[in-house]
């Protein structure tokens, strides 16, 4: 039996802590089927990658998280579903605000040199069915924070845009993130052609073939993007090839 669609339920919260938490608390209670969508006008604990908090002005921007069982994948494909989820937040805000739309590695949804939304994806994974099995992928939440109508960041905030900074217009966050639910289950659809997704995620990658400072271990250094593994390691090149896992390095973007 198919899964439903991401985003045939999408249910309106006025405020909560984390769109993620409480999506994560629904899953675990067996509330939550596949590709229920969880969007608030108001969060008051955001959270972001690597344990940073996500600031947003209440009512003014697409704060969701996305229930996902992905029975077809394996732990070692979560990069996968990832580059899916950022290409599905990618193809939408592309729509409005055009060509200079990129995904930064691993998942941040950027305009220019400007971040303009984040990802962060909380797993749930089991316990192998045999000794030196692989381990079982029960549940992911996706949670999603895309910058829309607003206009004022905290000074915490690096280098933030909005759509409406971008295109001078007010919109309408609901629609909008009904639109943003067709196309990130459009690009779940894709993860049958992993191949494929890999190659439009390199398409849509922020500095692809340029050459940028990283920094890692206090060390600033100069190096070319060479692309992202399958398994989400960022690849570059300089005097020798290199590999990074999330994490490991900081970019070094100036305003």
């Amino acid at each position: 039996m198919p899964h439903p669609a991401i985003g045939q339920q999408l249910i309106i919260l006025p405020v909560i802590d984390s769109t993620n938490n409480y999506a994560m608390a629904q899953a675990a209670a067996g509330k939550a089927p596949h590709g229920n969508v969880y969007f608030t006008l108001e969060q008051t604990a955001g959270k972001g990658q690597r344990g940073k908090t996500w600031h947003a002005t209440p009512g003014e921007n697409i704060m969701m998280s996305v229930v996902i069982y992905p029975e077809s994948l394996i732990t070692s494909q979560q990069f996968l579903l990832s580059a899916a989820i950022a290409l599905g937040c990618y193809d939408f805000f592309k729509i409005y605000a055009g060509e200079e739309t990129r995904i930064k590695w691993p998942n941040d949804l950027y305009w220019r040199d400007r971040k303009a939304g984040g990802i962060l994806i909380e797993s749930r994974i089991g316990r192998a069915d045999q000794e030196g099995g692989t381990p079982a992928w029960l549940l992911a939440i996706a949670g999603m924070g895309i910058n829309i109508n607003q206009t004022g960041f905290t000074p915490q905030t690096l280098r933030p845009v909005s759509l409406k900074q971008i295109t001078g217009k007010t919109y309408d966050i609901i629609p909008l993130a009904k639109e943003l639910c067709q196309a990130l289950e459009n690009r779940y659809q894709a993860l049958q052609h992993p191949q494929q997704l890999l190659a439009d995620y390199h398409q849509a990658l922020y500095k692809y073939n340029e050459t940028v400072k990283l920094k890692k271990d206090n060390i600033v250094f100069e190096t070319t993007i060479r692309g992202v593994t399958a398994d989400g390691r960022l690849h570059t090149q300089d005097t020798i090839d290199r590999w990074f896992g999330v994490g490991e390095v900081e970019w070094v973007i100036h305003p």
